[in-house]
């Protein structure tokens, strides 16, 4: 394309299609719509989503794979993303950036008159060419000098970091709620047998997890990697299917989403304002989705519940699933200490009678939002003005992460995750979340949810806040290491292949040993997962691993990881507090 047909072009967009939302195609064909600020939807992306223009350009989500990008108006990306003419006026560095400044529009303008896109293939911005260390060496540092040019001229960084998290993200709670939530947080009255708590799986020593790849759950002993799997009849019967989720900013009002496959999410498709399990049957009145998936451990036999033959609460969930709430309500509202403080705490309960299920979730919802929040990470600062917050290897591996590592693209925003599902082929074992006319052992993820066979091995994309804090890594914890998971996502195909049961530490449950890895042994089963994957490989030196891994460090909260109430000395019901 010459260039002054290049610079047409982007006149006509700006001056007489722009504010009519009409894209066109750059290569004067029909292979990339543009994409333009004004059409993405503010309620259902964040403002800092960047969508790639180049699908040779990183950071970037290959436009062949169809991101879910949600826009006012229907538009179509074909497989066809033409990447060496896709240009946009609202590009930068080769990324379109939702709220443009001024000054970025009239940089990219001038790098399109210099034909910087034009020449981006050849400088190997981008794709580095394996085996070619002396053409690399020159690469990068004209990358590096040019990008820093660009930087310095139009203050693009701050575009391309996301806004600050902070307090006003998050819903306030009066104190008398936040302290009820935090007994019944810590409280084993809500299980089945009376014998694992919320706390058990989501222990404050251990990053709001449990530090197993697959948890113990009833049935089992202790808290943490030393929590065993029992003895005789009590013993478990199953591991836990996945990896316990930290509860890091999930009370945050952005939060929509909650487990590792999307089975609840905001929605009012049942009338009650999400989408869940429970379908119609969940209760009215809960504040947030964060209390919502309270309610659903409380169902699950080998999490909270136990076995049907054991206690009336387990063989509730076989007869309706609201039918277990009830039963759980009234063992609390029997309590003396805890009716008086739901009175206290909840101005339509005058008596005890009036203490329900919805009560209890939204307790409990005010207790984990409150006491693990965390923005104050020395990134926080940096984000704040801070330049020192951060050390030379860690703004070095900030620079991959929303650079040439692309990992910006699926941990996007103050959250650090679009809570969107992607896949990034992730071995299997255990016991998984089978499906129930699953012909076999596996784990589908979101398809499980949404019976879209495009959903297929798709996990939510968790964020990466105390991720320090909360190994091991993966929706099944296959990484026991931050290295280790990283190097995956840069190689998923390889990560898949050379992955053994060495990578993982899983309990020692003798009884269940022999079938925890048989899924590893299916071929055809293997051979669907590694074709459904998302990622395609980066090349990055160990230094530059190295240094995204100093980033993610960075990202670890300072007093916010020492929780605010942390954990009560004992509980109203007077049962032992793991």
């Amino acid at each position: 394309m010459g260039m002054f047909d290049l610079v047409g072009r982007h006149l006509l967009y700006d001056f007489f299609l722009r504010n009519r939302g009409i894209g066109v195609p750059s290569d004067g064909g029909e292979g990339v719509p543009h994409i333009g600020a004004h059409e993405i939807r503010r309620g259902h992306t964040p403002a800092d989503l960047v969508i790639p223009a180049d699908a040779g350009l990183r950071p970037r989500v290959a436009l062949e794979r169809g991101p879910k990008i949600p826009l006012e108006r229907p538009h179509i990306v074909p497989l066809d993303a033409q990447p060496a003419g896709i240009h946009d006026p609202d590009q930068l560095l080769g990324l379109r950036i939702a709220r443009p400044r001024r000054r970025q529009k009239l940089c990219h303008r001038l790098r399109v008159f210099l034909r910087i896109h034009q020449i981006a293939r050849r400088l190997d911005l981008g794709q580095r060419r394996a085996g070619d260390a002396k053409g690399k060496g020159k690469t990068q540092a004209f990358h590096g000098i040019l990008l820093g040019l660009a930087l310095c001229a139009v203050g693009a960084q701050a575009s391309e970091l996301p806004r600050q998290l902070q307090a006003s993200d998050f819903p306030t709670f009066p104190p008398e709620q936040v302290k009820l939530g935090q007994f019944l947080f810590f409280d084993p009255i809500l299980s089945g047998n009376r014998n694992i708590s919320c706390a058990t799986c989501h222990s404050p020593d251990h990053g709001s997890g449990d530090g197993l790849p697959l948890g113990i759950g009833e049935g089992g002993h202790g808290v943490g990697p030393k929590r065993n799997a029992g003895a005789g009849e009590d013993r478990i019967k199953k591991r836990i299917p996945r990896n316990a989720p930290a509860l890091w900013n999930l009370g945050a009002t952005d939060i929509h989403t909650m487990f590792h496959d999307g089975r609840l999410h905001v929605s009012d498709l049942y009338g009650n304002g999400f989408n869940s399990p429970a379908q119609e049957w969940l209760p009215d009145g809960l504040e947030s989705v964060l209390a919502a998936q309270a309610l659903f451990p409380m169902t699950s036999e080998f999490e909270m519940a136990g076995n049907p033959k054991e206690n009336q609460v387990a063989g509730a969930v076989y007869d309706r699933i609201d039918n277990v709430w009830p039963i759980l309500a009234k063992r609390v509202r029997v309590i003396p200490d805890y009716a008086e403080m739901f009175m206290a705490a909840y101005a339509d309960v005058e008596s005890p009678l009036d203490i329900n299920i919805v009560h209890i979730a939204n307790a409990i919802a005010a207790f984990e939002a409150t006491e693990f929040q965390s923005f104050d990470s020395p990134f926080d600062a940096f984000l704040a003005g801070d330049e020192s917050a951060l050390s030379p290897e860690q703004k070095a591996g900030m620079a991959l992460f929303y650079g040439d590592a692309g990992c910006a693209a699926c941990h996007s925003g103050p959250l650090f995750t679009d809570q969107e599902f992607h896949a990034i082929t992730l071995p299997h074992f255990g016991p998984g979340r089978t499906r129930q006319w699953d012909p076999i052992v596996r784990d589908v993820g979101h398809m499980g949810v949404s019976d879209r066979i495009e959903d297929a091995y798709r996990f939510r994309t968790p964020s990466l806040r105390n991720a320090t804090l909360t190994a091991p890594y993966g929706h099944n914890g296959a990484y026991a290491t931050l290295k280790g998971i990283v190097r995956h996502h840069l190689d998923p195909d390889a990560g898949f292949a050379n992955w053994s049961p060495d990578e993982v530490q899983l309990p020692d449950v003798p009884w269940l040993q022999k079938a925890d890895f048989i899924p590893l042994q299916d071929k055809r089963e293997r051979e669907r997962q590694a074709a459904a994957g998302d990622l395609e490989p980066i090349s990055l030196s160990d230094a530059e691993v190295d240094q995204i891994i100093a980033f993610l460090q960075a990202l670890t909260g300072t007093d916010s990881i020492k929780g605010r109430l942390g954990r009560p000395e004992s509980v109203p019901s007077g049962l032992e507090v793991d």
